[in-house]
């Protein structure tokens, strides 16, 4: 599979078709084959991309590695460089999410469009902060723990309840578990990393065109923090997915897919 090089670090990609450059950034416990459904899809009339971020499958988790929002984010815009086909559509879902969100509010220059899928992390006291803070954090401890004692299908299991109400686990396809078993230790990583909350002004400041995405079945958390990026970024627009939880464009990858192409067509 290709791969570029950044500091140091190989992250492969999947890729598919030609044109204008179009990059996914799956989510936490999950890798390029998150994308599996979106491929064929956008590859239609995009150089579609979904690349694994480092320590990610088919990469490794290496104990003490760097695996925080700013390590992701600098990753991706230099991913986005080193490609050398100018502003990409990026798309990000959930901690995905949060890394795309980060690399429009520090590296604008480097996206064409935006869509943020169900973004991951908290919002900070100027949104109000709700979810309440630190509620993330025990969620990431807790599954973390588990995973660290080698009990890796229990703390799959507390996390997906976390992103999917209870007995998420339980309803994934094998193929999922199989992807989130994968990476199931790059979450000992994940659970210090300090993430920043979102702020009024950090959203208020991303003038992007921006699809702000999610599923009608998700938990409550997305939605609150989807109101928010709303209310606050210039130019965002907004779309239910049906018959959708978290995992959007798994679940409902019809509609997520046509949702994301119809915005990209618009100008």
């Amino acid at each position: 599979m290709p791969s570029l090089t950044i500091d140091g670090y190989p992250l492969s990609y999947a890729e598919a078709g030609s044109g204008p450059p179009l990059l996914m950034i799956h989510g936490t416990l999950g890798d390029q084959r998150s994308w599996g459904g979106q491929m064929e899809a956008f590859g239609a009339g995009h150089h579609a991309m979904a690349v694994s971020l480092r320590h990610c499958w088919p990469g490794t988790w290496e104990d003490g590695g760097n695996f925080t929002i700013d390590r992701h984010t600098a990753d991706i815009a230099g991913f986005i460089t080193a490609l050398g086909e100018g502003p990409v559509r990026l798309i990000g879902h959930s901690r995905g999410g949060h890394i795309a969100f980060r690399v429009a509010q520090h590296h604008p220059e480097l996206i064409e469009s935006l869509v943020l899928l169900e973004p991951g992390g908290e919002l900070d006291a100027s949104f109000g902060g709700a979810p309440p803070a630190g509620k993330q954090a025990s969620v990431f401890a807790k599954a973390a723990g588990l995973i660290g004692e080698g009990k890796v299908e229990e703390g799959l299991a507390v996390f997906a309840e976390h992103t999917g109400g209870p007995g998420a686990w339980a309803k994934r396809s094998e193929a999922r578990k199989a992807v989130n078993r994968a990476n199931a230790r790059t979450l000992l990583g994940q659970q210090n990393e300090q993430r920043k909350p979102y702020s009024r002004t950090e959203a208020e400041g991303i003038r992007i065109r921006t699809l702000l995405a999610g599923g009608d079945q998700s938990q409550p958390q997305f939605g609150v923090i989807l109101d928010a990026l709303e209310a606050a970024m210039p130019n965002a627009t907004r779309v239910t997915i049906p018959k959708a939880a978290h995992s959007v464009q798994a679940d409902n990858p019809a509609a997520f897919n046509a949702a994301v192409l119809d915005f990209l067509e618009m100008r």
